[in-house]
């Protein structure tokens, strides 16, 4: 793929309204695409992601991401964000200069079928005003930049044990001048016992990082008392499930919620779980690196 005339993203309007009562301003579409570009061009440094075709890229890394904290942003518009000029909801208003034009763009999907829309419910948080997430394991962003670009005045923490993937995410930061981003080298099983990370976060957010209970453990510890983490999942059966609830239990949490949905493009299943912390973890939790993974609880 030549990355100096990158191919545009989709704009699904319709598929952001009806799946998620919400769709992004037009600099928030900026945003996306300017990230898929970064993307784009990173992966030739280093393996960021498989997922590079642009409605492919739309659903498996902003749609899915965006997914899972839909409850937070069902019904906000462009006048109760801020700024319509404004690109980020913490941060400044910026410049950005007008896409070359390279061809008309993706065309818009049409209007789904009523069986792909998605109710929203809300799951309360901390800290609504402005709340703070870590994404664990985020890897090349995602879901922590989208949820970034897009929740009003949050901070996102993104966490990765591989530093060229860091040192990648501090470039885009830098490039799409997200202010409300911070960035962090290290794993969940240490940070999770600093002072300045331990239950001090609204949202948790782990995407693709071992088993749930796993996940269970390398969040819980980092949340606040009420805070909820959000786990995104392909597959979930009843066997897991029961995992799930003995671990969150020994780590002062508990299951608010598994939700089914399916993708709107593929149609593939996914499920995202809200665990809730209803009590201080003991401190004993998380393990040693790499003993959560080898001992699930």
């Amino acid at each position: 793929m030549n990355n100096l005339n990158p191919p545009f993203l989709p704009d699904m309007v319709n598929i952001w309204q009806q799946t998620m009562n919400w769709t992004p301003t037009v600099q928030q579409q900026e945003l996306f695409q300017k990230l898929y570009e970064l993307i784009l061009s990173g992966n030739s440094q280093q393996n960021l992601t498989r997922i590079t075709d642009p409605q492919e890229f739309w659903e498996k890394h902003l749609w899915d991401s965006l997914r899972g904290i839909a409850f937070l942003l069902s019904g906000q518009t462009q006048e109760n964000t801020g700024d319509k000029e404004e690109l980020t909801p913490s941060s400044p208003p910026i410049p950005i200069a007008p896409y070359p034009q390279r061809g008309p763009r993706v065309p818009q999907s049409p209007i789904l079928n009523p069986q792909y829309s998605i109710p929203n419910p809300q799951y309360p948080i901390p800290n609504t005003q402005s709340p703070t997430f870590i994404d664990i394991g985020t890897g090349a962003g995602f879901p922590g930049i989208p949820v970034a670009m897009t929740v009003a005045h949050s901070t996102v923490t993104l966490l990765d044990s591989t530093r060229k993937k860091i040192a990648f995410l501090d470039k885009v930061k830098n490039e799409l001048h997200l202010s409300n981003i911070n960035t962090v080298t290290g794993r969940a099983e240490e940070i999770s016992h600093q002072n300045q990370h331990r239950q001090k976060y609204d949202v948790a957010l782990i995407r693709a990082v071992g088993t749930a209970s796993v996940c269970a453990e390398y969040t819980l510890p980092l949340l606040k008392q009420g805070g909820l983490a959000i786990i995104y999942r392909g597959n979930w059966t009843e066997d897991e499930a029961k995992s799930l609830e003995n671990a969150v239990q020994q780590l002062g949490g508990t299951i608010e919620s598994v939700e089914e949905f399916t993708t709107p493009l593929t149609h593939s299943i996914r499920h995202c779980l809200y665990l809730r912390k209803v009590a201080t973890t003991p401190s004993q939790f998380p393990r040693a690196v790499g003993v959560p993974t080898q001992k699930p609880l």
